[in-house]
C-alpha cells in the first residue's frame, strides 16, 4: 500500500490559517494545492497529522479539506477512502469530515 504522511506542524506551517493567499501565507487553499491534492490523487492512503500547530480556524480546515471536493473535484467516496485523519482533538477531525460532506461543487 502506498501511503503518504503529511505533518502540517512540520511541513506546511505551525500556524495555518485563512482561506486564501489574501489571509496570510499559511492558507487552507494552499495547502491543498501544494500538499493535499495531488497526494490523495496520487496514493492508495493520505495520513494528516493535525496536532503540534497552535491552532486550526474553521477557514483554513473548510478550504484544505472541503475544497478537495468543491474545487478539485474529487470525489467525496474517493476522499473519504484515502484520507485518514490524525489528531487528539476529536471535534477537529468531526470538523474536517463535516466540511467534506457539505461540500458543493463550484
Amino acid at each position: 500500500m502506498n501511503i503518504k504522511e503529511i505533518h502540517i506542524a512540520e511541513e506546511f506551517s505551525d500556524v495555518p490559517y485563512g482561506r486564501y493567499d489574501e489571509d496570510g501565507p499559511d492558507n487552507g487553499q494552499r495547502f491543498r494545492e501544494e500538499l493535499l491534492a495531488d497526494a490523495i490523487r496520487n496514493f492508495d492512503e493520505v495520513h494528516v497529522f493535525l496536532d503540534g500547530a497552535m491552532g486550526y480556524g474553521s477557514s483554513f480546515l473548510e478550504e484544505a479539506f472541503g475544497g478537495l471536493y468543491r474545487t478539485n473535484g474529487i470525489d467525496k467516496n474517493i476522499i473519504k477512502k484515502k484520507l485518514k485523519i490524525f489528531t487528539e482533538l476529536d471535534f477537529l477531525r468531526d470538523s474536517i469530515w463535516g466540511y467534506i460532506a457539505d461540500a458543493k461543487k463550484e
